[in-house]
Parts: structure tokens; C-alpha cells; sequence
């Protein structure tokens, strides 16, 4: 299938890793010119970068990667000014980013709402006139199946989040109907990748392992493509009939009717 995202012009925010970096990856392969942002501020932070922009630049398009602190409005403000200008515009919105606080204090909850939400709702506002004036665009952003089904753990901000995320994402979808511009979210299941949560879980704490993966009716964790396949067909003009959604992609993981 041609995803008809030849040319487009799209951001990820959050990136360099994981989901955001097979994201970024994904909508590259189709044809579409992208931009990422994540933390530089350390060594892994930017050699993170450095690689996603390689990887990025084989596909030939056109790639605008930099350092961005997604909790710092200012700083978001200047990374979507400068993809503006490097492309034009922007028709396909990604935001990918999050604290990844799991626990249960007030400092957790403020963290998963400033990087997970207010970034989300800042990076739409600033980018939603644009695609206005274009015509139309497409916005996905990233939550999980914790936004969907409480889990027994300590996560309340960051499940709280997610679901804010998925509630924005259908509220979006509504309000900017008429202008031609879909908003999306997808809730991924326990993934495992090099490096990421549940991969530190399988090695640090094989019981605990054991017990999520056996909620999951595949027997097995989600991989990174599984994720990036499901954003980029939503990202793309082919699914121009799905707005408002959240797609759970977590091999039946999350078990609540929806």
C-alpha cells in the first residue's frame, strides 16, 4: 500500500529512541521529509541524535534533527519555528514525548503533565494555524494502554496522562474537523526494546517480567515496528477516514471494552 506520504513534512517529537525513533524511521521510509528533537543535554542524548539523523539522511530526503528540552516552551517554540522554516510547514504532528514517571508522588504527576500533556497541547497550538493554512494535517499522538485500563501499579501521572492524552486527541479531532486536520492517539502495550523499560525489567527483575508477559495473549512483548506501523498508516493521507481514535496496539494486552 502507498501511504501517499511522499513529500510530506513531519515532526516527532521525541525522536531519538525508541518508539519516537522507529516513528521518525517509518515515516522517512515512505518518503516524507522529517524532523526530531529530543534531550541533548548529555553524551547518550546526543550521540542518540547524531544516529537518528544518519539513519534519517540514508533514506534522501530531507532531515531537520536538533537538541530540544520539550518541557521548556521556549525551547519547543524555537525547534517548531526552525522546522517551519527548513520545510515550509508541517502536515503531520507526532508527539512521542514523555517523563516516563511511574511513581506516586505529586513531583511524578507534575512531571508526566508538563513533558506528556502540556507539551502535546503547546506543539498543537503552535502547529495547527500552519496546517489551517495548508489545508489540513495530521496529528498522532503517542499514549498507552495505562491511559485506558488502571494496571495495580503506583503510576497515577503517568496514567492520568495518558488518558488526558487520548481525551485531547478526541477533542482535537472534533473541534478542528472542519479544517481538515485528523488527531489521533495510539496506546502501546508493554514494548520491548534494547535499552528500554522492559527490557532493564527482564534483566533486573525476571519475575516481575514474567507477570506482565503473561497478561498478554501473544505470549510475547510488542516490538518498536509494531508501534511505528500503526502511527505512520494513521500519520498518512490513506487513513484520511480515522480521526478521533485511539488504536490500542498491545497483542490484546489491555482487556477493558472499547
Amino acid at each position: 500500500m502507498d501511504l501517499e506520504l511522499e513529500g510530506k513534512r513531519c515532526v516527532v517529537l521525541g525522536g531519538s529512541r525508541g518508539i519516537g525513533r522507529a516513528i521518525a524511521l517509518g515515516l522517512a521510509a515512505e518518503g516524507a521529509d522529517v524532523a526530531v528533537c529530543a534531550r541533548g543535554a548529555d553524551v547518550r542524548g546526543r550521540n542518540a541524535l547524531h544516529e537518528v539523523e544518519g539513519a534519517l539522511q540514508a533514506h534522501g530526503r530531507r532531515v531537520h534533527v536538533r537538541p530540544c528540552d520539550l518541557g521548556d516552551a521556549a525551547s519547543m517554540a524555537a525547534f517548531l519555528d526552525g522546522v517551519r522554516q527548513a520545510f515550509g510547514g508541517v502536515d503531520v504532528l507526532v508527539h512521542n514525548a514523555s517523563a516516563l514517571a511511574l511513581g506516586p508522588s505529586l513531583a511524578d504527576f507534575e512531571a508526566s503533565l508538563q513533558l506528556d500533556v502540556l507539551a502535546a497541547a503547546r506543539a498543537c497550538s503552535q502547529v495547527i494555524p500552519w496546517m489551517k493554512a495548508a489545508g489540513g494535517g495530521s496529528i498522532v499522538l503517542v499514549a498507552s494502554i495505562s491511559g485506558l485500563e488502571a494496571s495495580p501499579g503506583p503510576d497515577f501521572g503517568y496514567a492520568s496522562a495518558k488518558a488526558a492524552l487520548i481525551a485531547y486527541a478526541k477533542k482535537l479531532s472534533i473541534y478542528h474537523g472542519p479544517d481538515r486536520i485528523r488527531a489521533n492517539a495510539i496506546a502501546p502495550g508493554s514494548v520491548e526494546f534494547e535499552g528500554g523499560l522492559w527490557d532493564r525489567v527482564r534483566r533486573q527483575d525476571p519475575p516481575r517480567y514474567e507477570a506482565v508477559r503473561g497478561t498478554i495473549p501473544w505470549g510475547r512483548m510488542g516490538t518498536l515496528q509494531e508501534i511505528a506501523d500503526v502511527a505512520v498508516f494513521l500519520a498518512s493521507p490513506r487513513s484520511g477516514w480515522v480521526t478521533g481514535a485511539c488504536v490500542p496496539v498491545d497483542g490484546g494486552q489491555h482487556k477493558g471494552m472499547r
